[in-house]
């Protein structure tokens, strides 16, 4: 794959063409990269105050007794206001997927896994923290480390 930039004072906009002779895997990945949006902020609260959460500093988001959580990268626990599955619709589409059910984890974040006897993973982030990833999961998880992550591509 060959790719030209021109940049001139002519362009008012900025604007992709894709010259191929086929539609293939490596272009569907290419395009739904261009269009990817930047992960949206989470606002987590503690005690009486509401803070602004960017993603980036998340190593994994859990529900735990009917509340969700944001583990950060300092060690820090923060509830978020809203249910898991809608925090997973608003993140899914960048550095975030699917751990367990309960868990969802940045896999940008993530420095090194072990593999256990019962198949799962324990994953550990470059914070400290540390997380499972059930068998279901293994393997969206290990494509999604495999294929780069949003802070690889490109």
């Amino acid at each position: 794959m060959k790719v030209k930039i021109d940049i001139d004072d002519l362009y008012e906009n900025t604007s992709i063409t894709i010259q191929t002779n086929e539609w293939t895997d490596e272009l569907e990945q290419l395009v739904s990269f261009i269009k990817k949006e930047k992960p949206k902020r989470l606002f987590g609260v503690e005690e009486d105050q509401t803070i602004v959460l960017d993603p980036e500093t998340i190593d994994y988001i859990y529900a735990e007794k009917r509340k969700v959580y944001a583990a950060l990268e300092n060690g820090r626990r923060l509830e978020v206001k809203m249910k898991l599955f809608e925090v997973e619709n608003l993140l899914g589409n960048s550095c975030f997927t699917r751990f367990s059910k309960s868990v969802i984890g940045n896999v940008n974040r993530i420095q090194r896994f072990e593999l256990s006897f019962n198949g799962n993973l324990c994953v550990y982030f470059s914070s400290g923290n540390k997380e499972y990833i059930t068998r279901k999961y293994v393997a969206s998880v290990k494509e999604k480390l495999t294929s780069g992550g949003p802070a690889n591509d490109i």
